[in-house]
């Protein structure tokens, strides 16, 4: 299913720009950055609650948010893109 993850870590001193640097490492681990903070993801339901256990200990909860929207599997009605980025097909192969 596609995943959305959001995040917001506060970066006022040393100790958040360290958490901010793990939470997007996870991220990057997992899916495809569509925006700074924004990363989507196809996960599977084992997958997700990985992640969301991952992200939660990177996180401090009293300064920092993170969202995580399940679309689905039939998300490609649900996206609307516009702008400079260039889309991509989340169950496309992927050449690294």
């Amino acid at each position: 299913m596609l995943t959305l993850i959001t995040y917001d870590v506060c970066t006022a001193d040393a100790a958040g720009r360290k958490r901010l640097s793990k939470v997007a490492k996870i991220c990057v681990n997992y899916g495809q950055r569509v925006q700074n903070s924004v990363f989507e993801c196809e996960l599977d339901n084992a997958q997700l609650i990985f992640v969301r256990d991952k992200l939660r200990k990177a996180m401090d909860e009293k300064q920092d948010s993170l969202r995580i929207y399940n679309l689905g599997n039939h998300y490609a009605s649900r996206i609307e893109h516009y702008g400079v980025k260039n889309t991509y097909d989340p169950e496309d192969a992927m050449i690294l």
